[in-house]
């Protein structure tokens, strides 16, 4: 069996945390559209959650981008 490091334990916290705000980011993005459509939420909370969401897939495609060059390059060495 192999023992995992360090930087293997800290990428793989990274790919959890990465997954996990996507995976919260959808659910909250789309309660609100719901919300949204039934009327109790405004148009304007709506947009700017809709800025939110983006945020966070933008980060979280910056981290998937940075852990796979990591073992990426771990690999090759």
């Amino acid at each position: 069996m192999t023992q995992k490091t360090d930087a293997d334990q800290s990428l793989a916290r990274q790919q959890r945390a990465a997954g996990f705000a996507i995976a919260g980011a959808m659910l909250g993005w789309m309660a609100l559209q719901y919300a949204g459509a039934r009327g109790v939420v405004s148009a304007r909370v709506l947009f700017l959650f809709d800025f939110a969401t983006l945020a966070v897939m933008v980060w979280a495609l910056l981290v998937t981008f940075r852990v796979w060059r990591k073992r990426r390059a771990d690999k090759t060495r």
